[in-house]
């Protein structure tokens, strides 16, 4: 397969076809996007089915119960007994967490980071692209490829909900379904605001990861005790899952949070791309 780079450094493809950089992108990930979807969907169809014989039965209840507290507290596992509760500690707020935390922070470490320390980004640039085209192209490809994921999650859990007995509403299945996008979304992007700005991968790497691991850490230690509470004030998972959207439904103020962090730092990385030598 050729690489984005190589693809892009082509000028008579280029200039054949919109958003170039966007459509290659999304071209040469269609892979690792299906392989994606493909997990996320095994999770769901391996935990949803057995909310009826263990979620929510009298000797669940007891085992719960039977755990440390904090412990408890920190899995998530408080509200494991309904349906809502089940599906977004086993799936949302756990499996699916990490394996679309390291989609996205994959992706978006790539996203320039990557290609610049490849060699391929100094090639692109040369063919009349400009820096910032770069980031928002690349970046909107990041955007598909996570409300992909985000789809085919909110088709599953609502085709399993029934089947499952999770009582989900499905208006409150589609407010979590687009928190959770958006919390992958945010990652994925301090990921790429990372790698633009130092041109190298494994910056935009550690960026991700920071947020996605340091989010979890301070929403665990803010369950533990009332005088770590603040600490969840910090926490991205926490505004995401604190509420319990499944059980009460998305939270407009954490959209639009999100949505304008998400902005700031799309800037952050255009502006800082913009202004430094590639390469160096």
């Amino acid at each position: 397969m050729r690489s984005t780079g190589a693809r892009v450094a082509d000028s008579r493809w280029t200039s054949t076809r919109p958003l170039p950089l966007f459509a290659v992108a999304l071209e040469s990930s269609w892979r690792s996007l299906v392989g994606w979807c493909v997990g996320l969907s095994a999770v769901l169809f391996l935990y949803l089915p057995l909310f009826p014989s263990i979620g929510g039965t009298a000797q669940m209840q007891q085992l719960i119960s039977s755990l440390p507290k904090e412990l408890v507290r920190t899995l998530n596992y408080d509200q494991i007994g309904t349906g809502p509760g089940y599906t977004q500690s086993t799936f949302f707020g756990l499996m699916g967490f990490v394996l679309t935390t390291i989609a996205v922070i994959a992706w978006g470490a790539a996203a320039v980071g990557g290609d610049e320390e490849s060699g391929q980004l100094e090639l692109t640039l040369a063919h009349g692209v400009t820096r910032t085209q770069v980031v928002l192209e690349r970046f909107a490809a990041l955007v598909v490829r996570i409300a992909v994921l985000t789809v085919v999650v909110f088709v599953v859990v609502l085709a399993l909900n029934g089947p499952s007995r999770l009582g989900l509403d499905p208006v409150h299945l589609a407010g979590m379904c687009l928190e959770f996008g958006l919390l992958a979304l945010l990652t994925g992007t301090v990921a790429l605001t990372a790698g633009a700005v130092t041109g190298r991968r494994v910056w935009g790497i550690g960026a991700g990861t920071a947020v996605a691991v340091l989010g979890y850490v301070f929403n665990a230690l803010g369950n533990q005790s009332p005088d770590l509470a603040g600490l969840q004030a910090y926490s991205p998972y926490h505004a995401v899952f604190g509420p319990g959207p499944l059980a009460n439904g998305a939270d407009g103020g954490v959209l639009l949070a999100f949505a304008v962090a998400i902005a700031i730092l799309v800037a952050v990385a255009a502006a800082a791309f913009t202004r430094r030598d590639v390469g160096r």
